[in-house]
């Protein structure tokens, strides 16, 4: 169905008897839809990361706003149901809640969002289970390192992937 109003999206806002100069400046922001487009069917993008990359391309802020404006009116970015994607995508992998919060706060969404995505996310989500299987893994994978060393690494490895610290350490500890 998203494919489909995509594809449908093409026949809007074409310009029709306008002078020279608006007839531009719609064909710019016509060229900033389709590149928007073009970078959400790849995968759902934050309002921020979409106008990031509408600049980067070259396209100028009033541009980039109109088309962003326009997506968010007809419903193809939402910062909350990016959120809510992205934190169940990331958790599949799996990553730490706290991991997940930095990268949304770098993606532009709003606090509140991201603190209402981690707390349905929370819900159905034991990090001790996790970070226990995920430890057990990574220390079958080290062999030949004095058992120290070894811990080290698999507490490193956990926070770096977001995981809190002191679950970390009270499961490594019980290796």
């Amino acid at each position: 169905m998203r494919k489909q109003r995509v594809k449908n999206l093409a026949k809007f806002d074409r310009p029709q008897g306008l002078g020279l100069a608006s007839a531009s400046q719609s064909h710019g922001v016509q060229a900033a839809k389709e590149y928007a487009f073009l970078l959400l069917k790849f995968r759902l993008r934050s309002e921020l990361e979409l106008k990031a990359r509408l600049k980067q391309k070259g396209f100028s802020q009033e541009i980039a706003q109109e088309a962003i404006d326009f997506l968010k009116d007809k419903e193809f970015i939402d910062d909350r149901i990016f959120a809510r994607g992205w934190v169940s995508t990331r958790l599949k992998r799996p990553f730490g809640l706290r991991k997940i919060k930095q990268e949304l706060v770098q993606k532009g969404v709003d606090k509140e969002i991201i603190e209402d995505s981690l707390a349905c996310a929370k819900e159905s989500y034991d990090e001790n289970q996790i970070v226990s299987q995920l430890a057990q893994k990574r220390f079958s994978r080290i062999k030949g390192v004095d058992t120290i060393k070894a811990k080290a690494r698999v507490y490193a490895y956990l926070i770096r992937r977001g995981f809190a610290s002191d679950t970390v350490a009270a499961i490594v500890k019980k290796l």
